[in-house]
């Protein structure tokens, strides 16, 4: 067996808040973790667009994950964080409640989707991981960041 085989597949993830629930989205799409900062409203875009900020000279769009998931809103505490994601050319950032940490994930911990997990579609979901006591959502970014 190559060293190559032996070696075990993992997922480096960054576990994020949101209500009661932890979800993680893999470390290679997060550009930064901002702390919250005020969010130029944006008229006519869709109820999950809170709107655009200047971050560092790029204007990038932001969404908020509690509305984008149909979780009920919350006010913007020290916690809230801003993730900035970069996937296939495009810069947004998603606000959570906040960002815990960064984990390896063993890929053959995770597991499909459950029909309905807390309410949040099964579209916008990879997986879900179970680590020690430990269950959390892996996003399937794609669906997340998506218009409709």
């Amino acid at each position: 067996m190559s060293t190559e085989t032996a070696l075990k597949q993992e997922l480096k993830v960054i576990v994020f808040q949101l209500k009661d629930e932890e979800y993680a989205i893999e470390v290679d799409y997060i550009q930064s973790i901002e702390r919250m900062q005020p969010v130029t409203r944006i008229p006519r875009t869709f109820p999950f667009v809170t709107g655009v900020m200047n971050l560092r000279g790029v204007i990038t769009p932001i969404i908020d994950l509690r509305k984008r998931f149909g979780i009920e809103e919350k006010a913007y505490d020290e916690a809230t964080r801003i993730l900035v994601i970069s996937k296939d050319q495009l810069e947004i950032g998603v606000i959570v409640d906040g960002a815990n940490d960064v984990i390896d994930i063993p890929v053959e911990k995770i597991e499909p989707p459950p029909e309905v997990i807390g309410g949040v579609e099964a579209d916008y979901l990879r997986g879900v991981v179970k680590l020690e006591k430990r269950l959390f959502t892996l996003l399937n970014l794609e669906k997340v960041i998506q218009e409709s």
